[in-house]
């Protein structure tokens, strides 16, 4: 058993992490910020569009019960990496398609799922790939966001449809 760490950013994070902590093999999300210039970024200050930071989600997971690979090819699925700086109503570079890595191991991994993924699209896919320079969680608050608010009008609108995706293309062996 191999515990592991993967940071992505696929639009809006309470959305991204609503799809992550289905997973089996995955032992926690956390909502966070990601390579901004801005130090102890707030969620107001991202908001802005102005620090540079990314609203993204680290996994960490056990690598024997679910791989990289599947995390990355779950992560093209889930959000339209096409769109540059937008996902959906949410507009802003903290809402870009990113991966960060730590390790040339994960950074092969992940231009190799990119190059997977773009099969799928007929627009070239637009995700930064690219190392995790400093990353900030974000506040409590946002910790389990759509668990904790399924019934909130935009977690009823947007995740339902990425859960169904997820849970059409990897059925029960991975949820």
């Amino acid at each position: 058993m191999a515990i592991k760490e993967l940071v992505v950013g696929g639009g809006c994070f309470w959305c991204t992490e609503a799809v992550f902590e289905l997973l089996k093999g995955v032992s926690d999300v956390e909502s966070g910020y990601a390579n901004g210039h801005t130090l102890n970024p707030t969620y107001r200050d991202i908001c802005t569009g102005e620090t540079g930071h990314a609203e993204v989600v680290k996994i960490t997971y056990d690598d024997s019960v679910i791989t990289t690979d599947t995390l990355f090819d779950i992560f093209f699925l889930v959000h339209n990496p096409t769109t540059l700086n937008y996902q959906g109503a949410d507009r802003g570079t903290q809402y870009r398609s990113t991966i960060l890595y730590t390790d040339e191991e994960t950074k092969k991994a992940a231009l190799a799922a990119k190059e997977r993924a773009q099969r799928d699209y007929s627009d070239p896919i637009v995700t930064v790939i690219e190392p995790l320079n400093v990353y900030y969680p974000a506040e409590d608050y946002h910790q389990d966001y759509y668990r904790q608010n399924q019934m909130q009008g935009y977690c009823m609108a947007v995740i339902p449809p990425k859960l169904a995706k997820l849970k059409e293309k990897f059925g029960k062996e991975m949820v």
